[in-house]
């Protein structure tokens, strides 16, 4: 199977680091901001069944200032507030998952492009975890103009790097999102198998892959 990928790229959330890590650092701050938290939530929600936007931003300020009877301006000062402005300092302090540097250098010197596809900035995560130097790309699904699981956001992606859908390995924590979406979108997938997959040893019959961590993860793409 590994033989006709050429790049292969990764989720961050949940794939990259243990998401409890960073939901245990912005505990005081969700309940502290819950209204908006929901709010958010369920406009993240329609937005995925959007067709591509040219302004993904400024729709999303639009849905939350309806549902938290706001103007659209008060609503962006919310996002930035509550969101994108906060969550940066929360990550500086969170883990990544172990052998994540070694995987996207291994996979480097093997020869594969390496990419980043995320739903949220990846910018919010400051220097990820050093593994910048080996991406071929980084590239955020808001400025894209379409959330995860949209065609459209894997599709961009594989443009700008320019390969075929049928020659990029997604590898994703949800089934949904990363695994469904990439899969819909002709690519292969690799799923990070969730707690209690990897503690009844289940993988997950929709991807292509199903790994527990990274040293296995390498030791099937590279066999």
């Amino acid at each position: 199977m590994m033989k006709n990928i050429k790049v292969i790229a990764f989720d961050i959330d949940g794939t990259l680091y243990p998401q409890l890590r960073f939901f245990s650092r912005i505990f005081i701050h969700f309940w502290k901001n819950v209204v908006v938290f929901y709010h958010f939530g369920r406009v993240r929600k329609a937005l995925r069944r959007c067709a591509p936007l040219p302004d993904l931003y400024r729709y999303q300020a639009i849905l939350l200032s309806e549902r938290m009877k706001c103007t659209t301006p008060e609503a962006e000062e919310k996002l930035n507030e509550v969101i994108y402005n906060a969550f940066p300092k929360y990550f500086k302090k969170v883990k990544c998952y172990k052998n994540v540097k070694e995987t996207f250098k291994k996979l480097k010197e093997a020869g594969y492009k390496i990419a980043i596809l995320s739903d949220f900035p990846p910018e919010q995560k400051g220097e990820l975890w050093g593994v910048l130097p080996y991406c071929d790309g980084v590239y955020g699904a808001e400025k894209i103009g379409a959330l995860k699981p949209s065609k459209y956001t894997f599709g961009i992606m594989a443009r700008n790097l320019g390969v075929k859908m049928e020659e990029i390995l997604y590898v994703g924590n949800s089934k949904k999102y990363d695994v469904e979406g990439a899969r819909n979108a002709g690519m292969k997938t690799a799923y990070f198998m969730s707690w209690w997959r990897r503690l009844l040893n289940k993988p997950l019959k929709d991807a292509d892959i199903s790994f527990k961590n990274y040293r296995q993860f390498l030791e099937i793409v590279l066999k």
